[in-house]
């Protein structure tokens, strides 16, 4: 593959951006454990948005390399990389750091996609309970014994 030195520029700064971008990506993901952990659901809300943004952000990046190697036409993978910035040392330290950043965000989104399952669980089977506890009401008397509501009498037993 022939590597003209603007490819390798544009690809550098490419690489850059998208370190930048993983960079900030992480750091919510670890803010999203922390709220999903504390279990302060409603601020999940704000950060999905930014999530959101910041996962397109990256996505065009990823967009972009794979359009430069596209008009040399070659497959984007690590060695096509490594090739394009064999003369680039500064580059392909960031490289690394993006491959080491994508898989942490890969594993974070992992735990975080497992927090909001547990969540979830938990949630519809305190809603469960609620539904069964709402389906046979208790009352208590003046002496604080719970009595039976009338609603579970039989009809026509004695």
């Amino acid at each position: 593959m022939a590597v003209d030195p603007g490819l390798t520029q544009r690809l550098a700064r490419l690489i850059h951006d998208e370190q930048a971008g993983l960079q900030a990506f992480v750091a919510l993901l670890q803010r999203e454990e922390a709220l999903l952990v504390e279990g302060q659901i409603d601020a999940l809300t704000a950060l999905a948005e930014e999530k959101t943004r910041l996962y397109r952000a990256l996505q065009r990046l990823s967009d972009d390399r794979t359009m430069m190697f596209a008009r040399l036409g070659a497959k984007v993978s690590n060695d096509n990389i490594r090739i394009v910035l064999a003369d680039s040392p500064d580059a392909l330290a960031a490289w690394d750091v993006v491959v080491a950043l994508a898989g942490e965000a890969k594993e974070r989104n992992r735990v975080n996609g497992q927090l909001i399952t547990e969540r979830l669980q938990n949630n519809q089977q305190a809603l469960s309970t609620l539904l069964a506890a709402a389906e046979h009401p208790q009352i208590y008397g003046p002496d604080g014994q719970s009595r039976p509501t009338a609603s579970s009498r039989h009809f026509g037993s004695v």
